[in-house]
């Protein structure tokens, strides 16, 4: 699933290329895709808008028109790429230069709105802070982290305790912080939690920095893979070496997802 990194980078992607371009017309294939509207109400109701900016609420993807919101959630694998119109679209958004905004999953498990105001989602209004805002600093982090007695892997992979971390991201940043993804939170010491609040900022920026992790089916809104994935740690190594320490990767089952860890470098 692509998590914060991947939407942020197909977020600052589609800001230099879509903002001030209509949306001229709309062909949906896939009608379960359309939340909330019929799919010819959708369609009318879409056509001509202007998107006057993109922004993105943890793992949503949202465009902004003149008094209503696309909110795109892609799931487990969604992919918006801009460009010329692709035979695999499930939804097709034809733009005033021409060119098409694709949706496309394999899948279909993504999900568009279009509603008035996004901020009154009942899954948006559950979500947890933004980690690389300013406002989440250490003192905030601690007291959202103060008894909590969940296994920590789990728990930063929880929406609503911290918004757009899954699964990927929650691995690379335990091993960052030497942190069994096992601990339970409530046990964790002062140290422990320093280290695992910086590993957040640091891995989710690098994440960006390198424009996601490609190993499943992530692309950017070019339908570029991103570069982030030769930079794992331990996720999706399972039975391969650590790279400080030589101990192979462990992977266990975790919360119902795969937890990849070193056994050694993480206590």
């Amino acid at each position: 699933m692509p998590e914060l990194p991947e939407v942020e980078t197909i977020k600052r992607d589609l800001e230099s290329i879509i903002v001030g371009k209509k949306i001229k017309d709309v062909e949906v294939k896939r009608a379960k895709i359309i939340k909330e509207l019929s799919v010819e109400n959708f369609i009318k109701r879409v056509q001509n808008q202007e998107i006057k900016g993109i922004s993105r609420r943890g793992k949503m993807l949202i465009l902004k028109f003149s008094n209503q919101y696309l909110v795109v959630h892609l799931r487990m694998t969604g992919q918006i790429i801009y460009g010329d119109k692709q035979q695999e679209s499930k939804v097709a958004f034809r733009l005033s230069d021409g060119k098409y905004l694709n949706f496309l999953d394999r899948r279909v498990m993504g999900e568009i709105r279009l509603i008035n105001n996004w901020q009154e989602l009942p899954f948006i209004q559950k979500m947890g802070p933004e980690p690389l805002e300013k406002e989440f600093s250490l003192e905030k982090f601690q007291e959202i982290l103060r008894g909590k007695k969940a296994q920590i892997k789990p728990l930063l992979m929880d929406q609503s305790f911290i918004a757009g971390i899954g699964n990927l991201y929650a691995a690379e940043i335990l091993f960052r912080a030497k942190v069994s993804p096992l601990c339970p939170a409530d046990s964790l010491n002062s140290a422990e939690v320093r280290e695992i609040y910086l590993a957040i900022k640091e891995v989710l920026r690098e994440g960006i920095k390198y424009r996601g992790s490609s190993v499943n089916t992530y692309r950017d809104a070019y339908g570029k893979k991103g570069n982030f994935a030769q930079r794992l740690h331990v996720y999706n190594r399972a039975g391969q070496p650590c790279f400080k320490c030589g101990t192979l990767i462990k992977k266990i089952d975790l919360g119902g997802r795969g937890t990849y860890f070193c056994p050694t470098c993480q206590k």
